[in-house]
């Protein structure tokens, strides 16, 4: 068995809308049929018994070592605590060869399962070994390492209830809400609204404490210190049991409380200043209690208690420990709900405070603390209180973090209850945090779990704001760059600012920040994080599909304008149109239920798309008494299409009409290919809401030039000569170019023409025979990536293709592109027709707008 081409599918892809790693596997005969290899199943199943059922997809067939891998890399992701469910073996056009897809939540958890799933299958042949608890041990590990902790998992899954889609920005907490110009960023419990300012005086527990006097919220007495001696002298002051603290602290660390002696002052002194400026302030009797305030409410309050042990009379404290430590809720740092409880030198020397040591054994009921703060960081537990709030000690802690300007707070009281006003009590704000831990709000040790994250999704985000910006995916075989290119320029009309990505460049507000084919899921990704984009259209090619899914979960509009032969058939396992048609049709999958699918009816490979869309169809084709086109518009949807010299969109009884002369790139409606593309683009900006006045505002003032669409149909004059400069490449576009050309007139016809290499040999051939009907001189000239292919090898294809052609009365081969643009405009003579297939698009227009200008 050997695996190859392992991918991470990021996105919606092919399969399914799961991340998941997707692998070519390829078996040997003697591996396609798991009960021919002697022994195999049993000594698989002794090695790891949770892989479960065994079986192929979709048949009774036998049970390859693909099957088998599918299987245990999902089970013993399964077994490792991963919610993952989704997983598949496809059978490819090739004997023996697999696609094997396995849905992960993390990504380098889900590539560790492959790699184990395979020494799985390697030592049940015989060959290695394989310790399945170990492995699930490292897996699970891994996955806590790797995913967002509680507290920001949280915020998470709650904005995704709520449809807001999010991007994890770092392997940390940073993590990005909505897209474009409304995006919003989260760190933890951070929100980005919050200035650095406010996180400032959080840190600094003296300036938290004066401006939180100064607002009249009860706080202790107390201050700053530099030395033991002023340290023993503000104890004094204050008054004895005092706290010691690091004046900027958190998670408790450096804090010790209920300090009655001199000695312990010392001790406690030493240790806060390992953490900067120590802090003496008046000890406050009562519980610990955290309130948590986002924007202006509270939301959430808990007890919290320090950590500690209860004797038994029987076991040592050190075995306690153990013992407690063996609750699954606890583990290492934040990733569960408790912390593990560490018998370190603090505990130790909280230990000694009560005459005990770690291997004594407390009498029984004897409750044995092991700290003197209560954070759960360091093993506390919290018992939820929300409910029992006071409104007057609810209206304190929303003063608290009003006053030092935090919209995420976390309020540490200490009193001896909530139920009744702090004044009563003589109890006090004794800490404001940003950043607020919320494990104990989301799952306490006791009491009821508190929906942190929808309170704080709702702080980011008003009720009703998804914090999308509309989307356009368009696929197809032809058109889809000019069709992109003119959605983007009728968003833009309407006062937007757009990000486009195509084959050309990545583009945000009309300035162009990449170059390059940036057709693909990376592209789209990096425009969704740009904050000036008020609107995205994505050309969406099947390639970046098939590599990594889509850049985005949903679109509110998708556009396939056709599906055609030639594009890359017989790659990656795509073979047949059919294949081709189920690929691109992902971006249709993945439409909003509010939103739109615009589809070429009268290609019946992109209208059988129409049953796939969550959302509603739009159809386009010139011919309105097409039959898909009559019976969608009979039953009062939306259509677009042509008739007598206008474009005409439809639904029940309502006509807007937009006259074919006041859409310049169609010519009066002469280039047929360019009508479908505006077609596409105007059932496109209906779909996303438009105004139709910004609509024909914005079809009027597209040019089809080389800034505007580089490469698509771009007429220039030369010496009276027309030269069409295309990026075509393949037989549609072919047909679809001879048929545009045909409605321009022209003393005589040549083209100039090379072909891509990545096309099969069929695809290369029929370009010409195309042409060869069409041109009077066909000038052939070599790309200078031959992709693939041998030198001269395509140029041979394109040469059988012009075998027999009728029309064509001379042909010539020419090295080099520019060579051949220069010899097929010597030969022009006024009212003479040129049409260039270009290969390198900016170089050849470049050189071409040179030469025109020069003629």
């Amino acid at each position: 068995m050997d695996v190859s081409r392992i991918r991470a599918l990021r996105g919606p892809n092919l399969w399914s809308r799961n991340t998941a790693i997707e692998a070519v596997v390829s078996c040997a005969d003697h591996e396609r049929a798991m009960a021919q290899i002697a022994g195999f199943e049993a000594r698989l199943r002794a090695l790891f018994p949770a892989i479960g059922t065994l079986h192929p997809e979709g048949s009774d067939s036998d049970i390859s070592l693909a099957h088998v891998l599918q299987s245990a890399a999902l089970a013993l992701q399964a077994q490792a605590g991963c919610p993952v469910t989704f997983s598949r073996t496809a059978a490819t056009a090739e004997s023996g060869v697999y696609q094997v897809i396995v849905e992960y939540t993390e990504e380098a958890v889900g590539r560790q399962a492959f790699d184990d799933a395979q020494a799985l299958i390697e030592a049940a042949l015989g060959s290695g070994s394989f310790d399945g608890d170990a492995v699930v041990a490292r897996l699970r590990e891994l996955d806590e390492e790797e995913r967002l902790g509680p507290s920001t998992g949280a915020i998470v899954e709650a904005a995704a209830a709520r449809g807001i889609p999010w991007r994890r920005l770092t392997q940390g907490s940073l993590v990005q809400f909505g897209w474009g110009s409304k995006q919003r960023r989260i760190q933890a419990a951070e929100i980005d609204s919050t200035s650095a300012v406010a996180e400032s005086i959080a840190q600094d527990k003296d300036l938290t404490k004066r401006l939180l006097h100064a607002a009249g919220v009860p706080v202790p007495l107390g201050r700053p210190v530099e030395t033991m001696e002023e340290a023993w002298a503000v104890a004094r002051e204050v008054g004895l049991p005092v706290v010691v603290k690091p004046q900027d602290g958190n998670q408790g660390k450096g804090v010790t409380v209920n300090i009655t002696e001199r000695a312990a002052l010392e001790e406690a002194y030493a240790t806060a200043a390992e953490y900067g400026t120590v802090m003496v302030e008046r000890f406050l009797p009562g519980h610990d209690f955290r309130l948590l305030v986002v924007g202006d409410q509270l939301v959430a309050a808990a007890r919290r208690e320090p950590p500690q042990v209860l004797g038994d009379a029987i076991h040592t404290v050190r075995e306690l420990v153990d013992l407690v430590n063996l609750d699954p809720r606890r583990g290492e740092g934040h990733a569960t709900s408790l912390t593990k409880i560490r018998l370190d030198d603090i505990a130790i020397a909280r230990l000694a405070a009560q005459g005990l040591g770690p291997d004594s054994v407390p009498p029984k009921g004897q409750r044995v603390v092991l700290r003197n703060n209560a954070n759960l960081s360091t093993g506390g537990t919290a018992t939820d209180v929300t409910d029992d709030v006071h409104p007057d000690v609810a209206a304190r802690a929303v003063a608290a973090a009003r006053m030092v300007g935090l919209h995420i707070c976390g309020v540490d009281l200490v009193c001896e209850s909530v139920l009744h006003p702090i004044e009563e009590q003589n109890g006090g704000i004794v800490e404001v945090n940003a950043a607020p831990g919320l494990r104990m709000h989301l799952a306490p040790s006791y009491g009821k779990p508190r929906a942190i994250g929808q309170a704080m999704v709702g702080e980011v985000f008003a009720h009703g704001n998804d914090g999308r910006i509309p989307v356009v995916a368009v696929t197809g075989t032809n058109g889809k760059t000019t069709t992109a290119r003119l959605i983007a320029h009728l968003f833009a009309a309407q006062g937007l600012r757009v990000g486009m990505t195509n084959t050309d460049g990545v583009y945000i507000n009309g300035r162009q920040i990449d170059s390059g084919d940036c057709s693909g899921p990376k592209s789209a990704r990096n425009v969704l994080l740009h904050p000036e984009v008020d609107a995205a259209v994505f050309e969406t090619a099947r390639g970046g599909i098939l590599r990594e899914g889509l850049g985005f979960d949903r679109c509110q509009v998708a556009v396939v304008t056709n599906i055609g032969e030639g594009d890359h058939l017989g790659m990656n396992f795509i073979t047949t149109v059919e294949d081709l048609a189920v690929l691109k049709r992902v971006i249709v999958q993945n439409v909003a239920h509010d939103g739109y699918g615009v589809l070429n009816a009268a290609d019946p490979i992109t209208a059988a798309m129409a049953p796939a869309c969550p959302g509603k169809i739009i159809f386009f084709a010139a011919d309105r008494h097409h039959p898909v086109m009559a019976t969608h518009r009979a039953q009062g949807h939306r259509s677009v299409y042509v008739d007598g010299d206008s474009i005409v969109a439809a639904e029940g009884s309502w006509r807007e009409n937009i006259h074919l002369r006041d859409v310049p790139i169609t010519r009066n409606g002469k280039i047929g290919f360019q009508v479908e593309n505006v077609m596409a683009a105007v059932a496109a900006a209906w779909g996303a809401g438009l105004p139709w006045q910004t609509i024909r505002r914005g079809l009027s003032g597209f040019v089809n030039d080389s800034d505007n669409a580089p490469g698509r149909f771009n007429l220039m004059d030369y010496r009276g000569a027309t030269v069409i400069a295309d990026y075509g490449h393949n037989p549609d576009a072919m047909r679809a170019l001879v048929a545009a050309v045909d409605a321009l007139p022209a003393q005589r016809r040549s083209v100039v023409i090379s072909g891509a290499g990545d096309r099969r040999d069929e695809d290369i051939r029929a370009q010409t025979v195309i042409l060869g009907a069409a041109f009077d001189d066909v000038l052939l000239y070599q790309d200078a990536a031959q992709r693939g292919r041998g030198d001269g090898e395509v140029m041979a294809l394109l040469r059988q293709g012009l075998q027999g052609a009728v029309r064509t009365t001379h042909t010539e081969e020419i090295h080099g592109e520019f060579t051949a643009i220069d010899t097929a405009l010597a030969r022009l003579a006024p009212g003479d027709l040129c049409l260039v297939l270009v290969d390198q698009v900016e170089e050849a227009l470049a050189h071409l707008a040179r030469r025109c200008s020069e003629g």
